[in-house]
């Protein structure tokens, strides 16, 4: 994902990325650069939002820049959270523990890249760079893409089968009891067959 695009888990970033910590490539000649990134509250809850969480108790991440060679720019970090989301059987909340390594590759685009010329090549390569357009690359927006990378996508409550919610449904019906039925009023109203 590079770092102004690359939805994680379908989402869109937004105009404004709700974690954006702005690097000017500029800044990173010689030895790179090093950030310290810790989400404040009001981050993380609009995060939580955007990748539909239940919430996002913490949120930080060490990340380094640097540039390598061929113009390539490196980043690096380990990202460490604390989310809460959905059981996909039984929308309780499920606490997460997240302490992942990152590394991504990034190249400004050349004017081969523009034309389209060697767009097959980028792509073919397993670890080719991503195309970075402008002059920042934006480490926040990257450490909220891989926390949605490393969210479980299916949560589920520990000890909780598919059988222990269907159990939970009237046998032979396929709802649980008691649920209203909005169209039985609907069999009435059949005409007799003549």
């Amino acid at each position: 994902m590079n770092a102004t695009s690359g939805p994680a888990r379908g989402t869109v970033p937004p105009a404004t990325p709700e974690l954006s910590r702005p690097v000017a490539l500029e800044k990173l000649a010689g030895t790179g650069l090093a950030l310290e990134i810790n989400a404040s509250a009001g981050e993380c809850k609009a995060l939580a939002a955007r990748f539909g969480f239940v919430a996002i108790k913490a949120l930080s991440a060490r990340v380094t820049l640097d540039r390598i060679a061929g113009g390539v720019i490196k980043v690096e970090g380990r990202l460490r959270s604390e989310i809460v989301q959905s059981c996909v059987l039984t929308l309780d909340p499920v606490p997460q523990k997240i302490d992942e390594p990152f590394r991504l590759l990034f190249r400004r685009r050349s004017a081969a890249d523009e034309a389209g010329r060697d767009e097959e090549l980028v792509s073919a390569a397993p670890d080719a760079p991503e195309p970075l357009e402008g002059t920042v690359i934006d480490a926040g927006e990257i450490v909220a893409e891989q926390l949605a990378l490393a969210a479980d996508p299916y949560p589920r409550k520990p000890d909780i089968a598919l059988s222990d919610v269907l159990s939970q449904r009237q046998p032979g019906r396929g709802r649980p009891e008691g649920t209203h039925r909005p169209f039985a009023a609907l069999r009435t109203l059949r005409r007799p067959r003549s």
